[in-house]
């Protein structure tokens, strides 16, 4: 048999995943079910995507970097516009299938503190939250043994003739990323030098401004939706995605903006 579109895709699993649990079920529902499973997909693409831009930083292929970047900050463009689908939602709608979550949130996603993780956002205190996950704490703890994504960045640089002390090469990689004035004296010979290593450097804070402006309209939307209600999972609900604002994935690409 010929392989259809239908099967090529697995269709019939796929559409048979959008299960509401409320008993009408209420009308909003498929919509919360649709949107974060689609959220999941694309979270799923990024990862992959993350996973070829530091295997090219590490076979020094720039331009293959770059091309993986464009299609990131493609998708992020796309994750914050589908917060304009979810705040169709009103608070009265979701507040009539909010109760049958139990512990369930989106605070409790995997692949987004993976994502968070390749990205240097990284701490036992993050990946402690998900010990009653053997399969996801697996998986989160190999990721806080591998180069971040600003390791793999400052290796591409020392492959490139810039110079980068070893100390920062040899870090933790299970600490956050930190900052280096050695660093910073490097990209600022960098931006002045108006070098072609540059434009990765403004692609690397191009990402890192997408992920900030998904998260604020992340908080913004919840606030909208739930106020100041206690998020489902056990979170704090906006107070915590508040607290999660304004912390920037490589600070030594924002710190150098006033020398230049």
């Amino acid at each position: 048999m010929p392989l259809s579109y239908q099967n090529y895709l697995h269709l019939d699993e796929l559409l048979a995943l959008q299960t509401p649990v409320s008993a009408e079920p209420e009308h909003d529902e498929m919509l919360f079910i649709t949107i974060h499973q689609v959220y999941e997909l694309w979270f799923k693409q990024i990862l992959h995507e993350m996973g070829f831009i530091q295997r090219s930083l590490q076979a020094n292929d720039q331009p293959a970097v770059l091309h993986g970047f464009k299609r990131v900050l493609s998708i992020l463009k796309t994750l914050v516009a589908q917060i304009d689908i979810l705040e169709t939602m009103t608070p009265v709608s979701f507040s009539s299938f909010r109760h049958r979550l139990d512990t369930a949130s989106g605070f409790q996603s995997v692949q987004f503190r993976a994502l968070e993780f390749m990205l240097g956002q990284r701490s036992a205190k993050a990946l402690a939250r998900y010990a009653a996950d053997p399969k996801g704490h697996a998986r989160l703890a190999t990721i806080m043994g591998q180069p971040s994504l600003w390791d793999s960045f400052l290796r591409f640089l020392k492959l490139n003739n810039q110079p980068i002390d070893d100390a920062v090469l040899t870090r933790n990689l299970a600490e956050p990323t930190g900052t280096s004035p050695q660093v910073q004296s490097t990209l600022i010979a960098i931006y002045r030098a108006r070098s072609t290593l540059m434009p990765l450097c403004e692609r690397m804070v191009d990402l890192d401004e997408g992920l900030q402006e998904w998260r604020y309209r992340h908080v913004k939307m919840v606030e909208r939706t739930i106020g100041t209600k206690m998020g489902t999972g056990g979170s704090s609900g906006a107070d915590y995605l508040r607290s999660t604002l304004f912390h920037p994935l490589f600070p030594d690409l924002w710190a150098i903006r006033s020398a230049l």
